[in-house]
């Protein structure tokens, strides 16, 4: 039976992985050809990185491996961008 909540955690993993899978390689793949982050939050990136570990450690403990994996997918792609927003800001 298709419930509310059944339809929602479908959207919201859904939209979850395209914003993993395609809003932050786009972001990383501009900034690389730019060799600059410039307009770019640091704050924002560096703050869903970190909310990305936790989430992930939550998923860990509590073994849910959706939220583990899906939320570790997290940590790779906000981290490259925050890696790059470090490494092309000491370039300047």
């Amino acid at each position: 039976m298709l419930t509310f909540t059944i339809i929602i955690g479908f959207f919201t993993t859904a939209l979850s992985i395209l914003i993993k899978v395609i809003g932050f390689p786009d972001q990383m793949r501009k900034n690389f050809k730019r060799k600059s982050t410039e307009g770019v939050s640091a704050t924002f990136y560096i703050l869903s990185f970190v909310s990305y570990i936790l989430w992930t450690l939550h998923g860990l403990l509590q073994k849910d491996w959706v939220v583990f994996f899906g939320q570790g997918l997290g940590i790779i792609t906000t981290g490259i961008i925050v890696y790059q927003i470090f490494i092309y800001r000491k370039s300047k």
